[in-house]
């Protein structure tokens, strides 16, 4: 049972059926105008006090992101469970895919209060129906979101808090299944307290069920989207959410395995808000409502349709972009340097919106880290999807190669081609840095790029710094910018290593053969680009 909500769910969780439209065109205060659709400012998120979300019911969440009706519910060939009764509310058709719904609900005659015999939960049950109408705490349907056929889990919080058991767990394996046999999207519109007390161990081993489908459905190609609505705590959180590949959050939901009656007194409450787990790298957008159903529809259209790693052609490899800044090279190393290092050279930024159509961007490397220096996502380059991972020109930190690192891994299972920006004088180099683990995120980003499957693309676009530059540079599919250079380490410290004077900076510089035409005559680079 959920830790956030009463044994019977009743006054505090339980939703009326005319709560409010969520596609109201309210703008909380995180998100103004200009921003980006389903982003926040990259200058840093709020934490300044969000409009509470609207608690919606189950059925309410799927037709505020849905394009039309959904289709009945996915039911599950081992839904009847002892105590369900020879038709019970999930009794599936004769060939065990799909069934209407049923209103006759729970409570029957032959229940003997759940797995464990707690005394008064086949009334709890039956009173939950009588208030929601639906028989389990979740609703699985076939549905299309911008387009794009989907397989649409939505919990219903005002059923026993949305909590997990056994049924459940039953409905959500069906759902993960009907997803696969189709090579179909599944999305999660997640509002839940946890597991359910009153079925015990039972009802916590569906997390390790719903684990096992989660795996396989990754493992067959499949994209998976959580959305986390009020609250996503508990076993909620830590499976369909956490472990979903793009993982999205209403404004002002609670998010956090601890749930708010178990965790400490003492506890900052920004940190189980989907404010405080965005900005702590573990999920990748606040959405306002209003945007929620066009946000899921790019996602889905970017991420859908690549099939599985084994039954599909390699893609093929992402075009390097065009050079956007100076088209002479330079004359000297140190020119090389001085040119890469110019406030006023073109950065990712001007690359991404150059190259690409549309983008949507993920942030955080799920480990309690987000590098605003480092810009992953997927983005429509003529017509068709390409993963990006992007350096901004700064020392990257350990979470920023650990986001590319996912970014690259997420692609390599969905069959999608991968391009990187390197732009980087190195990689953060502080204690702070070396506390986060720098080298086993450089390592970690070496091996996703090593071991992808699907072609990865690289452009150097201005400063090649060391190790933190590699890691980000495809060995056999790399290209350079005029306006960048290419260094084992910077000139000047190499200066400083061999105990130069500073005034051999410049020479040192040339002695590296760091310009972009001495790294083609290396063999580095694959060629120089140049503009359009």
């Amino acid at each position: 049972m959920s830790d956030d909500t009463p044994e019977d769910a009743t006054s505090d969780d339980a939703t009326s059926g005319d709560a409010p439209d969520p596609v109201s065109g309210r703008r909380p205060p995180c998100q103004e105008p200009g921003d980006a659709p389903g982003r926040l400012p990259r200058a840093g998120n709020p934490t300044s006090a969000v409009a509470p979300p609207v608690r919606l019911t189950a059925r309410q969440a799927i037709a505020a992101v849905a394009d039309a009706p959904a289709e009945p519910n996915i039911a599950s060939p081992d839904s009847r469970r002892a105590g369900d009764g020879p038709a019970g509310p999930h009794a599936p058709a004769a060939s065990g895919e799909s069934g209407g719904a049923d209103t006759a609900g729970p409570a029957r005659g032959d229940l003997t209060d759940g797995p464990i015999g707690w005394r008064g939960y086949d009334d709890s049950r039956a009173r939950a129906h009588a208030r929601t109408g639906e028989d389990e705490s979740v609703v699985t349907v076939r549905a299309t979101i911008g387009g794009v056929d989907v397989v649409l889990v939505s919990f219903e919080f005002g059923f026993l808090g949305g909590s997990l058991g056994e049924r459940t767990g039953d409905l959500l394996e069906a759902a993960y299944t009907h997803a696969r046999q189709r090579g179909l999207p599944l999305v999660s519109l997640i509002a839940t307290g946890g597991s359910r007390m009153q079925e015990g161990m039972r009802a916590l081993t569906q997390l390790q069920r719903v684990a096992r489908q989660s795996a396989l459905n990754r493992a067959a190609g499949l994209p998976q989207i959580a959305v986390l609505r009020d609250p996503t705590t508990g076993g909620g959180w830590a499976t369909l959410g956490a472990g979903a590949d793009v993982v999205l959050a209403l404004p002002g939901a609670q998010v956090g395995f601890a749930g708010s009656r178990v965790r400490p007194g003492d506890a900052d409450p920004h940190a189980y808000s989907a404010e405080g787990q965005f900005t702590s790298g573990h999920l990748d957008a606040v959405v306002p409502a209003d945007r929620l159903r066009a946000t899921l529809g790019r996602w889905l259209r970017l991420l859908a349709g690549a099939g599985a790693p084994g039954s599909r052609p390699v893609p093929e490899a992402a075009p390097p972009p065009y050079a956007l800044g100076l088209r002479d090279l330079p004359d000297t190393g140190w020119d090389a340097v001085v040119r890469a290092r110019g406030a006023g050279r073109p950065r990712a930024e001007a690359y991404l919106r150059a190259y690409f159509d549309g983008l949507e961007e993920i942030s955080g490397d799920r480990c309690g880290g987000v590098d605003s220096g480092m810009r992953c996502g997927f983005g429509r380059h003529e017509g068709r999807t390409i993963a990006f991972a992007a350096q901004c020109g700064t020392a990257n930190t350990p979470a920023g190669f650990r986001t590319a690192a996912r970014l690259i891994r997420l692609a390599d299972r969905l069959g999608l081609p991968v391009l990187t920006l390197v732009d980087t004088p190195g990689a953060a180099n502080d204690a702070d840095a070396e506390r986060a683990g720098a080298g086993p995120a450089i390592a970690d980003t070496f091996a996703a790029i090593a071991s992808a499957r699907v072609p990865v693309t690289s452009l150097l676009i201005g400063e090649g710094g060391s190790g933190g530059a590699l890691a980000l540079a495809a060995p056999d599919r790399l290209w350079a910018t005029p306006d960048s250079y290419f260094s084992v380490i910077a000139p000047e410290l190499a200066a400083a290593i061999l105990k130069r004077d500073e005034r051999e900076v410049q020479s040192t510089a040339d002695q590296l053969h760091i310009r972009p035409q001495d790294l083609l005559e290396l063999g580095i680079i694959r060629g120089i680009t140049g503009p359009e």
